[in-house]
């Protein structure tokens, strides 16, 4: 008899396209930022527009609210055997620190490393009600702190003026020139240091921990199973989102103008603009997964759900991103950020895409997961009896 705690569960092919663009739009700014390298000596052209105002921040805020979902269909799938997975999910969470710590060694700005301990507060909110839960989310991407540094520092407080300590980060020039050595060393060390930083500076945080709830809140109420129950629901937010996103977008230079100067306080102005930026970043990335969910219900659907294999296999894929690209990018590899266009780095990353794509469509012909999602569920359950490779049809 089968496990059926082991064997593979059935798939949601609408949540698993919101994974593949969530990690198309992560990979897109990588090749965008040349996996960071960029920032040393970044162009303020048209591409740098378009990709800061509509991917940066919301591919990754897609990729977490993905993330709070997946922890919720986990655990009420658990549930619905009679079984407690917390235990188990702070294992898995465990399991993926160390992925990301392997995969930080390559490229510091791995997310796997600041997803996985913060997923552990995730476990706490799984039977809290839906009331409880959504006021925190709310509160969080609020960003009650920014706005409190931001009163401060406007008021002339020195502690809530200090400069943002991420802004020393050296990283972008360093990977230029750094050997592999040496860039192992520096990704494990001062490299995370300044990723958390930035994480903790900017708000970005309380960001993922609200997504986390709200993602966890759409397990809950089953919006990705039947989203055909909330079409007027999501229309409403659709709107509210996007007024919210116009506003935040055009109202933060006019809102930051009535503070203090840089000459007077010079953290007002930027604290508040990292606020308003956190809630630019949420709003706009909400009104995608909107949209997609209408194109999903709508004529586009076997096109989008051509994009779901990619989705079961965002862990792998997510990874061999960076394993390949990294070494092209770098100083210890063939340091194409010196000798490779932007546009034509972009191009490359569509095409790469394209062969991720087809490569997890023949995939999936026959096996259950993709190899780091094997592997990770293998050393959540602590057995490699997790089926891989699928059973092929007796011939007739």
């Amino acid at each position: 008899m089968t496990d059926t705690t082991l064997a593979a569960p059935a798939r949601n092919a609408l949540i698993d396209t919101l994974r593949a663009f969530a990690l198309i739009g992560v990979f897109l700014v990588h090749m965008f930022e040349q996996f960071e390298i960029y920032w040393a000596a970044p162009n303020q052209n048209l591409t740098h527009t378009i990709f800061t105002t509509f991917l940066m921040g919301k591919a990754f805020s897609l990729l977490t609210l993905c993330f709070g979902l997946s922890f919720f269909i986990l655990m009420d799938r658990a549930a619905r055997r009679g079984t407690n997975f917390s235990g188990r999910f702070a294992w898995r969470m465990a399991v993926l620190a160390l992925i990301g710590l392997a995969h930080s060694l390559v490229y510091r700005g791995d997310i796997l490393m600041v997803l996985a301990p913060l997923g552990l507060l995730l476990i706490p909110f799984y039977r809290v009600s839906g009331k409880a839960v959504l006021t925190v989310a709310a509160v969080l991407l609020a960003q009650p702190w920014l706005w409190f540094e931001t009163a401060n520092a406007a008021a002339g407080a020195a502690w809530a003026n200090q400069p943002f300590q991420h802004w020393a980060d050296t990283g972008p020039a360093f990977y230029r020139t750094s050997g592999l050595a040496e860039t192992l060393v520096w990704n494990v060390g001062e490299g995370q240091t300044f990723k958390w930083l930035f994480f903790l500076e900017t708000g970005r945080i309380f960001s993922i921990l609200g997504l986390f709830l709200v993602g966890l809140m759409l397990g809950r109420i089953g919006f990705f199973d039947t989203p055909e129950r909330f079409k007027t629901p999501r229309r409403i937010a659709l709107a509210i989102l996007a007024l919210v996103a116009i506003a935040a977008h055009f109202g933060a230079e006019p809102l930051a103008s009535l503070l203090p100067d840089a000459t007077r306080a010079p953290m007002a102005r930027k604290l508040a603009a990292a606020a308003i930026g956190n809630w630019f970043d949420v709003s706009l990335m909400g009104v995608y997964v909107l949209v997609i969910v209408e194109l999903y219900l709508g004529p586009a659907r076997k096109l989008l759900e051509r994009l779901a294999p990619m989705g079961r296999m965002t862990l792998t894929f997510y990874v061999v991103q960076s394993l390949v690209w990294v070494p092209i990018f770098y100083g210890f590899g063939l340091s194409a950020w010196a000798t490779l266009p932007q546009g034509t780095a972009l191009g490359l990353a569509a095409g790469f895409l394209v062969v991720q794509a087809v490569i997890a469509t023949l995939w999936f012909q026959r096996f259950h997961y993709g190899p780091l999602e094997w592997l990770w569920r293998a050393a959540t359950y602590g057995t490699v009896k997790v089926p891989f490779v699928k059973a092929v049809a007796a011939q007739t």
